[in-house]
């Protein structure tokens, strides 16, 4: 074997290790809202409020009121159906947003109603990973999590994978937005603003 056979599999070694490392330890991504520490300026944005989402389970409770307070799975169109509200469109609300509409409808029938609202089971919150990579499929997320970590989470990459290539497919509304990211320099350091957090829905696509 050629010694540059030799130093290409030694350097896709140490980038399944670096992957691997990356998804243990958590080192994927600087600390939020820290500038990333690259050849040319750039910031790892804080992760935003998580937005509720179909299969989401919601603890709703309403203090010193037991008719009103219940648990209430988030249905496949985004809707849940509540006391005197009937069904409500809930899908694409931060928690405290929910809160406020709550304590705002209910105050309509109910003198000053103390409304918390939380999500007991996080279920929508789902990433693809497809192409060259060692397990491609589906994932379901607990928390915000990076594109490194998210490879690992698929096992990396396979040795065809074009490393400089990988983009991830984002819908926002009615577009869909399409961000590069380049293995080669993140492993190096360079532009790790490229290392962003996924949202719920995002596709990774290695070629």
């Amino acid at each position: 074997m050629s010694s540059h056979a030799n130093t290409t599999l030694l350097r896709r070694a140490l980038a399944a290790l670096l992957i691997t490392a990356a998804f243990a330890c958590g080192l994927g991504l600087p600390l939020p809202g820290t500038a990333a520490e690259t050849g040319s300026a750039g910031e790892i944005e804080p992760p935003p409020s998580y937005r509720i989402g179909p299969g989401d389970v919601l603890s709703i409770m309403v203090w010193k009121n037991d008719d009103l307070s219940r648990v209430a799975p988030v249905l496949p169109d985004g809707r849940i159906s509540l006391p005197l509200l009937g069904e409500m469109l809930v899908a694409g609300r931060t928690v405290s947003e929910l809160q406020r509409e709550l304590t705002d409808k209910w105050g309509e029938y109910v003198a000053d109603p103390v409304v918390t609202v939380s999500v007991s089971q996080v279920n929508s919150f789902l990433v693809y990973v497809i192409g060259k990579v060692n397990a491609p499929g589906r994932f379901q997320l607990t928390g915000y999590t990076s594109v490194l970590q998210a490879l690992a989470t698929a096992s990396g990459l396979n040795p065809f994978a074009r490393r400089d290539d990988i983009k991830i497919f984002r819908r926002q509304g009615d577009e869909t937005v399409i961000h590069p990211f380049n293995l080669e320099e993140v492993e190096k350091g360079v532009d790790l603003a490229q290392n962003m957090l996924l949202m719920p829905g995002d596709v990774i696509v290695v070629p």
